[in-house]
């Protein structure tokens, strides 16, 4: 189990790379530019959803990019939350 966390455009290869190498069990921490994947209704978020990984957005990453309304589908943490994912996954893997 690994906890991936993504700082890429959905646009970018980056993000395309990073679904392809999702198993089951894992999580996506969406942080930076990765929290506009999780915008309800989108291609990547589509894709996020047929993915066998839980999917997280960093809410104030989501806060600052003006989408924190318009997250459908994942779970928003704070950066607790992002501390207590990192000690839950005893593997991280960034994706930029």
């Amino acid at each position: 189990m690994t906890l991936h966390t993504l700082n890429a455009s959905p646009a970018s290869a980056v993000f395309a790379d990073c679904l392809r190498l999702l198993a089951p069990g894992d999580a996506l921490l969406l942080l930076g530019d990765g929290v506009y994947a999780a915008l309800a209704g989108s291609p990547a978020r589509q894709a996020l959803d047929a993915g066998p990984a839980r999917v997280y957005v960093l809410q104030p990453d989501a806060a600052a990019a003006g989408v924190l309304g318009h997250i459908g589908g994942a779970e928003l943490v704070d950066m607790d939350g992002f501390v207590a994912l990192s000690e839950h996954f005893a593997r991280q893997l960034a994706w930029y």
